[in-house]
């Protein structure tokens, strides 16, 4: 791993300030693509675009692959579209290619598609473009390694020689019939050893059990479900006939979940859109500010609620209304963590909604019972009153009892009608919290003191 220095970032400043093509060379040399991306990170893009030039070309598509894409947005406006197809796509995989275009202008597309000289890439580039984001066909790349029932293991071979000049890494052959549909896999392993000779048909050697597929229109979390559930390293696409299309590997999966957690981690904090650190001003306003007004809004709902319950009466429960509030943001928020995170793996199945809200409410009594039995002998040995020792204690055991069971409830219905549960991990549970909370300490408080004083 590169550790990358001021001092370091500064010598290569002034090489390319130079022109010290030999220096800069030498000193990226035998270092990781994706460091040299972080290193691309500290340049600006006119200095990244010398740089690029000067790597091997094998080594600058991957380098390419890694950048943030702000970055590698920036990188490609200094290049024609020529330079695009030639120098970045006919080095890298079709899935990145797709990816890497997708959001330029449609006939600037097309111009840097009609300079890719490869006409299956062009051609596989262009199948990709007409998935949806966010789906295993956008995820997928044609590359694959695929043989007929039918060849012998001579004719297999040097098929596989061919197809895997395309492919960095060869995860699995998949072996299909004359149509094209997938029938299982092929290992090395059964191709090197189990033939009697080099004219033994496949079919008679591969391994014809059910494999793990996935259609072109399912969800990417969908896809992240399956690969983390069967331990996969790579997944087959298929479309309704069970024709073999591409193949979805581990790395375009592992930054699916890293993107998920991001948007998951975001929208929890009360962040309606995907930003990064260094977007703008406007746009990092613009995600902000819907949560922070709804906020706002249940801030005054609660200030009116005190209001209508008319806190003079009782003037010692206002000490512990921040103490409602915070108890009753946390348990909603945690029981709704609970939940999401059962959605998210799909470990938590429709049809237990019942028992999962029963089991939350268990909970949230027990809890409850341990919180308010603390808060009872605090107040005692803090010399409040007992009446009001005694009214709060109980208001907190009502609060987080509803609490667990408002957490439970809402990334539920949530979930249901198709909205990201992960919005009730957020601000929603904690501004409606605090509101029912307070409502809920004012009327048992209110009872239970009129009741005393009576």
């Amino acid at each position: 791993m590169l550790e990358i220095s001021r001092d370091y970032i500064n010598n290569l400043k002034d090489d390319i300030a130079e022109g010290r093509d030999s220096a800069i060379i030498a000193l990226l040399a035998d270092v990781h693509p994706a460091d040299i991306a972080d290193v691309f990170e500290e340049l600006k893009s006119e200095e990244n675009a010398y740089v690029y030039k000067l790597l091997d070309k094998e080594l600058a598509a991957d380098v390419i692959v890694e950048l943030d894409e702000d970055v590698r947005e920036l990188l490609l406006q200094s290049f024609t579209s020529k330079e695009i197809a030639e120098e970045v796509l006919e080095h890298i995989d079709s899935d990145d290619a797709s990816d890497m275009i997708a959001e330029l202008p449609e006939a600037k597309i097309e111009e840097i598609i009609s300079h890719i000289e490869d006409e299956e890439k062009a051609s596989d580039i262009i199948d990709l473009l007409a998935y949806s984001e966010g789906t295993a066909g956008s995820l997928m790349a044609k590359e694959l390694v695929k043989v007929n029932q039918n060849w012998t293991v001579a004719h297999c071979i040097r098929e596989m020689r061919k197809q895997a000049e395309e492919l960095e890494n060869v995860y699995t052959i998949y072996v299909v019939d004359d149509r094209g549909v997938l029938l299982g896999r092929l290992s090395l392993k059964k191709l090197l050893f189990s033939a009697s000779t080099t004219r033994t048909i496949i079919k008679d050697i591969y391994d014809p059990q059910s494999i793990q597929t996935v259609l072109t229109d399912e969800t990417e979390e969908k896809v992240a479900n399956i690969m983390e559930k069967y331990d996969l390293v790579a997944l087959p696409v298929v479309n309704e006939s069970g024709q073999l299309l591409g193949r979805i590997t581990i790395d375009d999966v592992v930054d699916v979940i890293m993107e998920e957690a991001e948007r998951d981690y975001q929208m929890a904090s009360g962040i309606s859109e995907d930003v990064e650190s260094s977007d703008g001003i406007w746009t990092l306003t613009r995600a902000r500010i819907p949560w922070l007004l709804i906020g706002m809004a249940g801030g005054i709902a609660a200030a009116y609620v005190i209001g209508v319950f008319d806190i003079e009466k009782n003037p010692e429960m206002a000490l512990f209304i921040p103490l409602i509030t915070a108890m009753a943001g946390n348990a909603g928020v945690q029981s709704a963590a609970i939940v999401v995170q059962g959605l998210a793996n799909n470990s938590l199945r429709m049809e237990a909604i019942t028992r999962k809200l029963l089991k939350e409410l268990a909970v949230g009594l027990v809890n409850g019972l341990i919180c308010s039995l603390v808060l009872l002998l605090s107040s005692i040995v803090l010399d409040f009153s007992i009446n009001l020792s005694i009214t709060v204690s109980v208001a907190l055991l009502s609060v987080i009892t509803f609490a667990a069971v408002f957490g439970t409830f809402v990334p539920l219905v949530l979930n249901r009608y198709k909205v990201d549960p992960a919005l009730a991990t957020g601000p929603f549970v904690t501004t409606a919290n605090d509101i029912i909370g307070l409502m809920i300490y004012f009327i048992v408080g209110n009872m239970l003191m009129t009741s005393v004083v009576a």
